[in-house]
């Protein structure tokens, strides 16, 4: 691969990337007006672990603050312009821009109406969304069909296993590696004709260049900027679709901890690109209006069959449960510090005696408690749901996992840090009554966070999917 220089002065980088822009087909992209996210979240909003709702503000404040060299999308080129300047339409992605208003217009009926008839009766034979664990079931519903029907993936064929196409399937990151590989053989939204397709997949897996090409005593990560912008670099010269939208309907996905920073070497798929990542962390400029977050799965044997239990609340004896490394992060510091041996309704282990099973210990637990480590996103949040505990998620500045169309406070706890000397009296706050209404919707919520190959619908890689498919909803990009 051919290796790109880096511009480092601010100036020059939003110089290069404007000079794209121009002598690409001409690129016009927006925030749709009146069908931006925030239209769409009127009913479904983000949640963070700040607790409800969550604004990006803050986080875009800071982008900018830190950021000089942002780059500003927001200019709108007319019909009118593009035909001043001379340049030739791009018939094909007027097509896929027609179709992708057409499912707004749609999205925005149910939610604006869902007792119409055209919404309320659509045609599903497998599941019909309902209930108070979804932010807007019937925008949900009318989604999700319409992303079925319409969406395309184009997955870029380029580069070579293991650091492209391929990931591990068992271990903490296997999220990432199931889906690149659930993504190869995917025959619903995959294309094989870039010019139809709504989003491109730059198929890289972090956890494979790290595993490959880092040396844990040299630690070089320059290791990883040279794999991304040369991957970058190809793919922009090979096809017209990177340059055509400077990236922003171009999406990566990563369950490693350094996600996020392979995304750092290349401004465009930093600043513009969907990244999809498990740690999904607003301090760190995780941005939701474009990034989707998605669960970290520890799938320790990459067994995936039988990862539910059925267990009735009756035979939960224990108030809350944790066992993990004390030294993984400040929160977790803070659980052990007021919790460790000093009541026996919350059991606190690092590590757990002889004999006793930590899965078997999460079944018997009423509430299973879920502090970040030393990022925010935890894999025991599925763990819980999957023994039908009821999550207790102790995090800062999370975006949690498909929280545009899920209602986490209607199947699990947030505390925040500064609360969790209180823990104890929160959670016996609880009634009766609210705990068996959220150990029910635990199990409803199961359905989106199990593994499946094949994939079934709604399940946890068609939940990716469709928060990809609600980030390409988001903007549009004009010829």
């Amino acid at each position: 691969m051919r290796r790109y220089t880096r511009k480092h002065h601010s100036s020059l980088i939003l110089l290069a990337v404007i000079s794209i822009a121009v002598a690409s087909a001409i690129v016009v992209f927006k925030v749709s007006k009146g069908l931006s996210w925030h239209y769409l979240a009127s009913p479904w909003t983000w949640t963070s672990t700040l607790g409800g709702p969550f604004s990006s503000r803050h986080a875009i404040d800071k982008r900018k603050e830190k950021a000089k060299e942002y780059i500003n999308l927001e200019r709108i080129w007319n019909d009118e312009s593009v035909k001043r300047r001379g340049k030739h339409r791009d018939g094909s992605l007027e097509m896929v821009e027609a179709d992708l208003a057409k499912a707004r217009a749609l999205i925005r009926d149910a939610s604006l109406n869902p007792s119409n008839s055209s919404t309320s009766e659509l045609p599903d034979s497998d599941y019909v969304p309902q209930g108070d664990i979804y932010r807007n079931p019937h925008a949900f519903h009318r989604s999700y069909l319409l992303m079925e029907k319409m969406f395309k993936i184009f997955v870029y064929e380029e580069g070579e296993p293991p650091l492209f196409h391929y990931g591990s399937c068992k271990d903490i990151y296997s999220m990432e590696g199931l889906f690149m590989s659930l993504m190869e053989q995917d025959t619903r939204y995959r294309t094989w004709d870039p010019n139809e397709a709504h989003v491109y997949f730059l198929p890289f897996s972090v956890v494979m260049i790290l595993k490959h090409l880092f040396d844990p005593i040299i630690r070089d990560k320059a290791v990883m900027e040279r794999t991304v912008v040369d991957y970058v670099g190809i793919i922009s010269n090979k096809y017209p679709f990177w340059n055509r939208s400077i990236g922003v309907d171009h999406f990566m996905l990563s369950c490693h901890d350094w996600g996020p920073r392979a995304t750092w070497y290349v401004k465009e798929l930093y600043y513009n690109s969907i990244r999809v990542l498990c740690n999904a962390n607003t301090s760190e400029y995780f941005n939701p209006k474009k990034d989707a977050s998605f669960p970290e799965i520890n799938l320790v044997t990459g067994e995936i069959t039988n990862l539910a239990a059925h267990l009735t609340p009756s035979n939960r004896s224990i108030l809350a449960f944790f066992a993990g490394n004390l030294y993984h992060g400040k929160i977790r510091a803070l659980v052990f510090k007021h919790w460790k041996g000093k009541d026996n309704g919350i059991q606190i282990y690092e590590k757990l005696p002889v004999g006793v099973s930590y899965s078997e210990m999460m079944k018997k637990s009423r509430f299973c408690l879920c502090p970040s480590g030393h990022e925010v996103a935890s894999p025991r949040i599925v763990e819980a749901i999957y023994a039908e505990c009821v999550p207790v998620i102790i995090s800062q500045n999370y975006v949690l996992p498909f929280s545009d169309v899920l209602r986490w406070e209607s199947f699990s706890i947030q505390v925040a840090v500064s609360e969790i000397a209180n823990l104890k009296n929160i959670l016996m706050g609880i009634s009766e009554e609210r705990y068996d209404r959220m150990v029910e919707n635990v199990r409803k919520v199961q359905k989106h966070f199990l593994v499946n190959d094949p994939p079934k619908r709604y399940d946890v890689f068609n939940m990716i999917i469709h928060s990809v498919w609600l980030r390409r909803l988001n903007i549009r990009i004009y010829s």
